[in-house]
Order: C-alpha cells, then sequence, then structure tokens
C-alpha cells in the first residue's frame, strides 16, 4: 500500500509541475484549480465522508453477522450509493454556476471559465464515489494494494492531457477548446482511476447485483451513522469555504499589488504537498487497520481497540514527524524542485514555500487525529468525531478571518495555513482526551499515558532535527535545491537515529531494526 502511494504521490507531483507549468499560478490556474476541487468538494459534502467511515465498519459486521457472509447486504448498499451517486451528479453539473458563485467572487471571464472547467470536472464525482465504494468492498475483503495504486493511472491521463495542451497551446488566454480538453482530461483520469478496480474485484470473487428490496434489510443503522458524518463534512466544507473565499479575495488584492502567486492556487498547492506524507504513511497504516479494529469492536474487545490505535499512533508517527520536520526546514528547495518550471518564477515559489511552512507543523496533527477519528468509526459511533470536529473546523474559520483581516496581502493566505495548523493540533488534543476516557473506561489520567509521552519525546527530538536540517540545507545551498533537499533529509534521518536510544523513541527503533533486519536478510542471500 505505502509503495502504491510513494508511486502514486511521485507521480502526483509530475502532475502538478506540468499543471502549474501550462497554466502558472495566476487567474488561469485559479480558474481550473477551484472548478477541478468543487466535485471533491460538493462529493465530500453530501456522501463522500459517510462512504469513507460507514462502509468498512458496517460490511465487516455483516459479514460476521449474516449466514451469507454479508454478501447480498453488500450489493444492497452499493445500490442505494451508486443511485445517490448519479442524482447528485447530474444535480451538480446543472448547479454549477450556482456551486461556484458560492466558492469565488469571481465576475465576467473569470467567472465564465471557472464555470467551464467546474461543468468539464463535477462528472467527477460519480467515478470518485464508484472508487471510494469498490476500494472499501475491497478493503473488507483484506485487499487494499489495488487502490493505492491505481491513482497513478489518473495522474498519467493528466499528465498526458497537460502535455498534449503545453505542446499545442500558445501558453496565452485559454480558448473553449483548450479549456474543455484540460476539464474533460481530468474527468477523464478519475474515470479510470475507478474503473480500474473492476480486475481486482473480481480477482477477490465479488460479483455486483444490484438490488432493490430495501426494507427491513437493515441499511436504517449505515444510513443513520452517515448523516452525522454528512453533517461533519458540511462543518469542515463551511470552513473550507471560508478558506476559499478568503484566498481567493487575498490572491486579487495582492494581484493589485503586483505580488503574483499569493492567491487560492498556491494554498492548493502547498497543501497538496503537504498532505503527501499523511496519504503514503497513515491512510495506508489505518486502511489496513480499520478492519481489524472494526472486528474487534464488534466483539466488545476496546483492549484491542486501544492497542490498535496506539499502534497506529506510534508507527504513523515515526515517519510523519520527520516529514514535517523536512517540510518546515526544506520548504524552499522542496518548492522550487517540485512547482519551480514553465510559468512559475521563483517569486512564486517562494510564496509557496512559506504556505508550506506554515502549514508544516500540522501534519503531526492532522495525522493523530485521522487514527483518533478511525477509532470512533470503528465504534461505529459517527456522532461524538462530529462534535470534535467542530472545535477544529470553528478555529479554522475564525483564524483564517483573522489572518485575512491583520496580514498584508502577501502574507494573507500564509496566515491561513497556519491558523489550520493551529486548529489542527487543538482539536487533536480534544480529540485524545474523549477517545482516552472512552477506551479507558473513564479511568486513568490522559498525561500518563505511555502513548502520549513517546509523542513528547518524539516532538523534542523533532526540533532539535529541524534547526540542523536548516542549518546543513543552507550549507548545500549553493550546489542546487536537490543538493539542499538531500543534506537536510540526511541531517533529520542523523538526528532522530542519535536520539533513538536516548529518548526512547520506539516508534523509530523499531523502524531501524526492521529495515536492518532486511538489509541483513538481503546480505545473507546475496
Amino acid at each position: 500500500m505505502a509503495a502504491g502511494s510513494v508511486v502514486s504521490r511521485a507521480t502526483g507531483f509530475v502532475r502538478s509541475a506540468v499543471v502549474a507549468a501550462g497554466l502558472g499560478v495566476g487567474a488561469a490556474a485559479d480558474g481550473y484549480a477551484v472548478g477541478n476541487s468543487v466535485p471533491t468538494i460538493v462529493y465530500m459534502l453530501l456522501l463522500g465522508g459517510a462512504l469513507n467511515a460507514v462502509f468498512v465498519p458496517e460490511l465487516v459486521k455483516a459479514a460476521k453477522e449474516h449466514p451469507d457472509g454479508g454478501a447480498a447486504y453488500t450489493d444492497r448498499l452499493l445500490t442505494v450509493c451508486v443511485l445517490a451517486l448519479l442524482v447528485l451528479t447530474a444535480a451538480a453539473v446543472w448547479a454549477a454556476p450556482a456551486i461556484v458563485d458560492v466558492y469565488t467572487d469571481y465576475r465576467g471571464e473569470q467567472a465564465a471559465m471557472t464555470v467551464a472547467f467546474a461543468r468539464y470536472c463535477l462528472p467527477q464525482i460519480f467515478f470518485l464515489g464508484v472508487f471510494t465504494l469498490l476500494g472499501q468492498v475491497l478493503g473488507a475483503r483484506g485487499r487494499f494494494g489495488a487502490m493505492m495504486w491505481t491513482p497513478v493511472l489518473n495522474n498519467l491521463v493528466v499528465i498526458t492531457v497537460f502535455g498534449l495542451y503545453l505542446a499545442a497551446g500558445d501558453s496565452g488566454t485559454l480558448t473553449p477548446a483548450e479549456t474543455a480538453l484540460l476539464g474533460w482530461g481530468t474527468t477523464a483520469g478519475i474515470a479510470v482511476q475507478a474503473l480500474a478496480l473492476l480486475p481486482f474485484l473480481r480477482a477477490a470473487r465479488f460479483r455486483f447485483r444490484p438490488r432493490f428490496d430495501w426494507r427491513g434489510s437493515g441499511l436504517t443503522r449505515p444510513l443513520r451513522s452517515a448523516g452525522w458524518l454528512v453533517l461533519l463534512v458540511l462543518t469542515n466544507q463551511a470552513a473550507y469555504l471560508v478558506t476559499t473565499k478568503l484566498a481567493t479575495a487575498a490572491g486579487a488584492r495582492a494581484a493589485a499589488a503586483h505580488v503574483d502567486g499569493a492567491g487560492f492556487s498556491a494554498y492548493n498547492n502547498a497543501y497538496m504537498l503537504w498532505a503527501v506524507p499523511h496519504g503514503i504513511v497513515t491512510v495506508s497504516l489505518v486502511t489496513a487497520l480499520m478492519p481489524r479494529m472494526s472486528g474487534s469492536a464488534a466483539d466488545g474487545d476496546t483492549a484491542a481497540v486501544r492497542r490498535d490505535v496506539a499502534y497506529a499512533l506510534r508507527t504513523s508517527a515515526a515517519l510523519i514527524v520527520p516529514a514535517a520536520c523536512a517540510l518546515l526546514a526544506l520548504a524552499g528547495p522542496v518548492m522550487t524542485l517540485v512547482f519551480q518550471y514553465g510559468a512559475v518564477d521563483a517569486d512564486d515559489t517562494a510564496v509557496m514555500a512559506g504556505i508550506l511552512m506554515a502549514f508544516a507543523p500540522g501534519l503531526v496533527a492532522f495525522s493523530g487525529q485521522y487514527v483518533l477519528s478511525r477509532a470512533f468509526y470503528a465504534l461505529s459511533d459517527t456522532r461524538t468525531p462530529f462534535f470534535l470536529n467542530l472545535v477544529i473546523a470553528g478555529l479554522n474559520a475564525a483564524l483564517s478571518a483573522t489572518a485575512y483581516a491583520l496580514l498584508p496581502a502577501r502574507w494573507a493566505v500564509t496566515g491561513m495555513a497556519g491558523a489550520y495548523s493551529l486548529a489542527l493540533f487543538t482539536g487533536w488534543a480534544v480529540t485524545a482526551y474523549v477517545l482516552h476516557r472512552r477506551l479507558a473506561g473513564g479511568g486513568g489520567a490522559l498525561w500518563r499515558s505511555a502513548t502520549l509521552r513517546g509523542q513528547l519525546r518524539l516532538l523534542a527530538a523533532a526540533a532539535l532535527a529541524t534547526a540542523v536540517a536548516r542549518l546543513a540545507a543552507r550549507s548545500a545551498e549553493p550546489a542546487g535545491a536537490l543538493a539542499a533537499t538531500a543534506a537536510g533529509v540526511l541531517a533529520i534521518a542523523a538526528v532522530l537515529v542519535l536520539l533513538a536510544r536516548p529518548l526512547r523513541l520506539d516508534g523509530t527503533s523499531a523502524l531501524l531494526a526492521g529495515a536492518t533486519a532486511r538489509l541483513r536478510r538481503r546480505t545473507v542471500r546475496r
């Protein structure tokens, strides 16, 4: 799974670089970024979060309780969700102008271009849903790799489409034909990604048969759970709406002050790069653990759930914390390597590097929050995460508005990224407290938790590693961005390896022991 995520993210970097080379980070890029983000926003707003969180626990429970191993239940649930996706997609395409108007203040040609991109991209909603549904069915059957590898095909399709645009276009104002090529081409990538899962489902001996005998079939429970998740996503999207409108307004304000690249597309690019380690490490790990946690929860074994949560936090942090160090210390050279091509110049990458640095610390909390929220979902509790998420969404919106109001145009979007990091840490702390009381039966203080103490020791080591990496990168800057990045990464690794034993960094020590054992086995074979 992690290998698939690495290749997917690597091709995603190439995809982002090609998109940036073709559109830059100005008005056209903002229009494409908004238009291409709208399908994901609408999908997650009304259905996506529910599918991601409810499906696996429900399928695992059905497999345990139903005589047919949950086959009929799975068919009914898929039928309901596919029909909902078709209705949602059709409605979203029809309402594209209103949706774009909600998320932006664009007028004239900019608004028309963004609406066109949205109309071409909104059919992605159906394919995003199908991809999630089929991936969750595979996950409930212990098949995890395909869902991580097929996004590579999506990236390759989009790279090809933008390559055609770069080869044939004049890099000027987008024509209607070029807008259609880029929009439909992006949607084609999602379609290929979803349909590529079908052979893996056949290999897992799954055959979907639409079923409409829904009455008395037990679908009420997952639909009720999904309702709380829809509310959760609504709060997230309300905060995202605030961020999007403020970032697009900040971009326009910065452009008026002759500062390019300080708008929504810069925020989006930095966010995409920031989320890469989470997708590779935490999502892969928790996806694999989710069926086991759901099974333990169905058996009433909260001690087993607690052990899996502690393991997931410890193991993911061993890689996520160094990644956060690297993004904070090496934001400049990393952004140069990934984005400084074509229409993107050094000033643009400097803006994006500042945004990435503001995001970087929040990666630790983002990963930890993800682990804890999935523990609640394994317990079939979607109500508690909704109320806990209000803390993050509310703080993010309020702090982002404060950043926009108080900071100069050049730094407004950077401040919004920092606001998100602060909101994530606050939400992570509150969620950890509530889940600790739930799994510990209300006993034991959180500050005495071995998992918490281990996380704090790792963060202390990370602070030193970040400072050393910054110095190493600066000393290597004359040799180029690649050399500076490599020097910083090596410095982070060296500091954490040296401190692993003195500070009892269990997750880091376990990774080192595993890597050493594999190296020895390979050496013996040779």
